[in-house]
């Protein structure tokens, strides 16, 4: 068993998520120590971080902290990282792969501090085995990371490995979709849960209805991956892991209270989506269509309607993106009343076209690009103002996206 010592978790994430991991993380029963942009750190011990790998949907990186030492030059660090123990982590018959951040003025290459790490672990490991271990850049096995800003580093080991966005379940990717983290992240932000309706339009290959429905089933993603970077660390109990996840699959409900039903104008998404899906085993649960958004078909009852429409400003396409979001506006208008609507995009002038009074806007980073989670404010029948007085003409308030 990995023991009870316990020692700072770092919880990275993509940029702005954070408030999703320090929730999940209290969820969870874990306290948050601090909070930045791409990151959360909370506390336990290394077997605390096989069930935050389990359950974190909207995480990147497990890392659990092994020390935190000065080093001003790349011989500094060498004797740092070479005076941890090592052998009380890693075996010499084992992989290793070395991951870093670093920001040092002696340092114009990161491979060089990553090179610098890594002897000096398979260094120590030698003298203590009598041979090293391999080493590569493959994060399928033992990962340790490096964060190195001016003379600050801190040595983590990445119980990781892979990081959790790759789920194992996109088998077909099909043009630069959505992370499965960020999707996770918008799907908990519209406050879908499985017990009503999810419609999304221009589906692409399907990870945000996947994410919804492993939401709505409270399924736990990591019971998707078969390979942590924990599994690599000397003592890691493979009983223990095994109790966690029948746990995991106890909680699993049987079935939605809702729909999820998700559609795309082109043949070959709907494909991989379902394909996607059955490999995350939710593809019974989503109902695929192939059609224009306009004719998705809206279940009674109220729900979410999610769009995450292109938003690119490629040459040409400006006029006829334009026209998309008016027909976006639209169809939630027109068809999609007593529902919330959802539109996520990084292009906010594109998003005036829709034409819809915007009542919430929701930060979040594709990437590098900025976005937002418009929410829309989407009526059941004709909304009145005060003294029964319907207001006439479109509802538009383009000033507030």
């Amino acid at each position: 068993m990995f023991g009870s010592q316990k020692s700072r978790i770092l919880i990275t994430c993509p940029k702005g998520l954070s408030p999703y991991v320090r929730e999940e993380l209290s969820t969870l029963e874990f306290p948050v120590l601090s909070e930045g942009i791409a990151a959360v750190l909370t506390e336990g011990t290394l077997s605390d971080t096989m069930l935050l790998n389990l359950y974190l949907r909207t995480g990147h990186r497990v890392l659990f902290l092994l020390r935190d030492f000065h080093a001003a030059h790349a011989d500094e660090l060498y004797e740092n990282v070479y005076d941890i123990g090592w052998e009380d982590f890693l075996t010499a018959d084992g992989y290793i792969c070395v991951t870093s951040h670093v920001e040092n003025p002696t340092i114009r290459d990161s491979r060089f501090a990553n090179l610098k790490c890594k002897d000096a672990i398979v260094d120590r490991l030698m003298i203590r085995y009598g041979s090293r271990p391999d080493s590569g850049s493959e994060r399928n096995r033992s990962v340790v990371h490096l964060f190195w800003k001016d003379d600050q580093c801190s040595i983590y080991l990445d119980t990781s490995g892979e990081p959790l966005s790759k789920r194992g379940y996109r088998k077909i990717p099909f043009k630069a979709p959505m992370q499965e983290t960020l999707a996770a992240a918008v799907i908990l932000a519209t406050g879908f849960s499985g017990s009503s309706n999810l419609v999304n339009p221009m589906c692409g290959s399907g990870t945000l209805a996947i994410e919804a429905a492993l939401i709505g089933l409270n399924k736990a993603s990591g019971l998707l991956r078969d390979n942590f970077g924990f599994m690599h660390i000397r003592g890691f109990e493979r009983g223990y892991w095994d109790e966690l996840t029948e746990r995991a699959k106890s909680l699993v409900r049987e079935t939605l209270q809702g729909r999820i039903i998700a559609t795309d104008r082109d043949p070959e998404a709907v494909d991989s989506a379902k394909k996607n899906a059955a490999a995350a085993g939710v593809g019974h649960l989503i109902e695929f269509g192939t059609c224009d958004f306009g004719e998705t078909p809206v279940p009674d009852g109220g729900g979410v309607v999610l769009f995450n429409p292109e938003y690119g400003e490629r040459m040409g396409r400006k006029k006829d993106l334009e026209e998309t979001y008016r027909g976006v506006g639209d169809f939630m208008k027109k068809s999609c009343r007593g529902y919330k609507g959802f539109i996520f995009t990084g292009n906010p002038d594109l998003a005036k076209n829709v034409g819809l009074r915007t009542r919430r806007r929701i930060q979040f980073f594709n990437s590098e690009i900025e976005c937002r989670l418009l929410e829309y404010e989407l009526y059941e029948g004709s909304r009145k103002r005060q003294g029964n007085n319907e207001i006439k003409g479109e509802d538009r308030d383009v000033s507030q996206i």
